[in-house]
């Protein structure tokens, strides 16, 4: 049996914490390390850190952490983690005895170009890549590539728990609702996010089936997206090709402000 926590951190981050049977924990992107501390005083044993991409919320306290618990970095091959790691990249296993899990890394370019995610266990550390209701910036990579990372998580079982780094869920949610403004769990899934965080609750980890109904990002094939992504921009709407509808869309996101 395994069981994960997020862990509040910075201002929209969370750090994410898997404890497997044999009850060591992994640590996922810790950007600061008192909310790791402060679950260790009250019993998480970590057993390692993985890093899915180099910006300093998502690394900026596993040195410390690393050195402080005496337990190993895996993080992707970049020169930006200037950190004693252990290099993974596509298709390598992470295995972790002393919890007792272990995770497949799967390349995921596209918000960074050597962005990596981890799946096992029912679950998938995300990092930054897709995010509930919407995915990252592409401050690096190209919307061919982000598309394709996308398409490549969207092949995971539906039941997995996407384990996103942010807590976006309502500020995704203004632009999900402009495009697909319609779609009936979309509106189910709003309320229950509105809801959850009313009581100081996460909005994660969302699923692959739920982002498969309600994620904009990855419903480009949807006619009545297409139809609100021509009124938005006639030429991308038109375009036979998904990849043009996707880039469209990204842009589109990039420049929305909420009403």
């Amino acid at each position: 049996m395994t069981t994960l926590t997020a862990l509040p951190a910075l201002t929209d981050n969370y750090i994410w914490s898997l404890t497997g049977p044999a009850g060591a924990a992994v640590i996922v992107d810790p950007g600061e390390a008192a909310p790791v501390l402060s679950a260790v005083a009250q019993g998480l044993r970590p057993c390692a850190i993985l890093i899915t991409h180099h910006h300093h919320d998502h690394i900026g306290a596993a040195a410390s952490l690393a050195q402080h618990l005496d337990i190993p970095i895996h993080a992707p091959v970049d020169d930006r983690i200037a950190m004693d790691c252990q290099r993974v990249g596509d298709g390598d296993v992470v295995r972790l005895d002393a919890a007792g899990i272990c995770f497949t890394v799967m390349a995921v370019p596209g918000h960074t170009l050597s962005h990596v995610a981890y799946a096992g266990h029912g679950v998938a550390f995300v990092g930054d890549t897709l995010f509930s209701l919407g995915c990252g910036r592409l401050f690096e990579g190209s919307p061919a590539q982000m598309r394709a990372s996308l398409q490549r998580l969207a092949q995971l079982p539906p039941d997995t728990a996407v384990c996103c780094a942010h807590e976006y869920t309502l500020a995704n949610a203004a632009f999900a609702l402009r495009v697909e403004p319609d779609n009936p769990a979309l509106l189910a899934r709003i309320e229950h996010a509105k809801a959850q965080r009313a009581l100081g609750r996460p909005t994660l980890p969302t699923s692959i089936a739920l982002e498969l109904a309600t994620n904009p990002f990855l419903r480009c094939a949807q006619p009545t997206i297409r139809v609100q992504v021509t009124a938005w921009d006639a030429e991308a709407g038109t375009d036979p090709n998904e990849l043009a509808l996707f880039t469209a869309l990204r842009r589109w996101k990039d420049g929305f402000i909420a009403p």
